[in-house]
């Protein structure tokens, strides 16, 4: 195998699948906890947002730093980082749990950048979106596992199996991770250290004066806001549901995302050009997704079911779409700190879906907020639309 299917990519897909295992399982057991705890949806949005608003804050020093020191010494480094938080679940309640959310985000904010980064770095421009695309395959993976073992643990009511997991993952993900390897595409222009030291305030102003960076961070911004959504408060909305349950609608979106991501990966544009119809048409997909959930609580769990295949169909072309357009369209001599602002921009999004979210399920109802998500999804269809297809190269 070539390119963005060879081993030593594949073995950086393997580390990718290790690492975000862990949030399979943690994006089903804190909420759950929380409500056992007596927490409400604001508390448990706050909790589980957390994680990524604090991932988005250091993404653009992430991606300074790896262009300083490299992907895989900051990678090792981080390591260490993620494995500690995961321990600190073992053993903490909800506060103990805040703050590991937040030493996670620090973690993930260089992790995937390092990888990201690592990938675009050492691939040829033609097969950059397969690589972006199977880094976001292999994260999604365990999504497909990982909650029906979370409530495993859960209803088994032996928290001891948890520890186990969580030191396992721990473990495991550091062994991977300490033997990979990511070589630099010698094809790709080398830019001065000089070139490279931009000033982070002003790659912040970026977000707005560069067009195609702030259309790009507006969809993604506001897709992850329904993606952060769903992730939190989709184990507790099904708890109210006749026939629904939270580990069947978690695998199946996450499933779906796999198997668009690898079906579909050729098909996601790699040519610097803004195709309005497919942003468009991937936005649709969203709205649909958000409404069907939004509908279960009258309609049945045919709507949650299908609401999930729709919603992973929607994950699986956004992110993927978006970053390899910027790569093309945005600046080498500071992409990668641009990048960090654009991936921040989703870790915001995820965020905010929970803590934007879980008040407007405390004031009317979590079929309300859903109907919310979907008219998001609706505004992002008028605001993808792009008359001239934009080039660069």
């Amino acid at each position: 195998m070539r390119g963005a299917l060879s081993w030593p990519f594949l073995r950086l897909y393997l580390l990718v699948l290790l690492y975000f295992s862990a949030n399979s399982i943690l994006n089903v057991i804190i909420p759950l906890k929380g409500e056992s705890l007596g927490a409400s949806n604001t508390t448990i949005g706050i909790i589980m947002g957390a994680y990524l608003f604090t991932t988005m804050f250091f993404r653009p020093w992430a991606g300074q730093m790896i262009q300083k020191h490299g992907p895989i010494k900051v990678l090792r480094v981080i390591l260490l980082l993620n494995g500690f938080a995961l321990i600190l679940y073992t053993f903490t309640g909800l506060g103990g749990y805040f703050f590991a959310r937040m030493l996670q985000g620090v973690s993930t904010a260089f992790f995937s950048m390092a990888l990201q980064i690592g990938i675009i770095d050492a691939l040829p421009e033609e097969d950059r979106s397969q690589g972006i695309s199977l880094y976001s395959l292999f994260s999604y993976v365990p999504g497909i596992i990982g909650p029906l073992l979370a409530l495993g643990i859960w209803q088994a009511g032996d928290m001891n199996y948890f520890t186990v997991v969580m030191i396992a993952i721990a473990v495991f993900t550091g062994m991977v991770g300490y033997s990979a390897k990511m070589d630099k595409n010698t094809e790709q222009p080398v830019t001065s250290n000089a070139d490279q030291g931009v000033n982070m305030i002003q790659s912040f102003s970026q977000l707005v004066k560069n067009p195609f960076l702030f259309k790009c961070s507006v969809l993604m911004l506001t897709s992850s806001m329904v993606f952060g959504a769903t992730t939190v408060f989709i184990p507790l909305y099904a708890m109210q549901l006749e026939s629904g349950n939270a580990g069947i609608y978690l695998m199946l979106m996450a499933g779906t995302v796999v198997f668009s991501r690898f079906t579909l990966r050729k098909r996601i544009p790699s040519d610097g050009k803004w195709h309005s119809s497919f942003i468009m048409g991937t936005m649709l997909i969203l709205a649909l997704a958000a409404q069907c959930v939004s509908i279960t609580i009258t309609g049945g769990p045919i709507f949650f079911y299908v609401g999930a295949v729709l919603m992973g169909i929607a994950q699986a072309l956004i992110y993927p779409t978006l970053t390899t357009y910027l790569t093309f369209v945005l600046p080498k001599a500071n992409r990668n700190v641009l990048l960090g602002l654009f991936i921040a921009s989703a870790d915001l999004g995820v965020s905010l879906g929970g803590v934007m979210m879980g008040p407007l399920v405390d004031l009317f109802s979590y079929s309300f907020m859903y109907m919310i998500c979907a008219f998001l999804g609706v505004a992002m269809i008028i605001f993808g639309y792009e008359r001239r297809k934009i080039f660069v190269g």
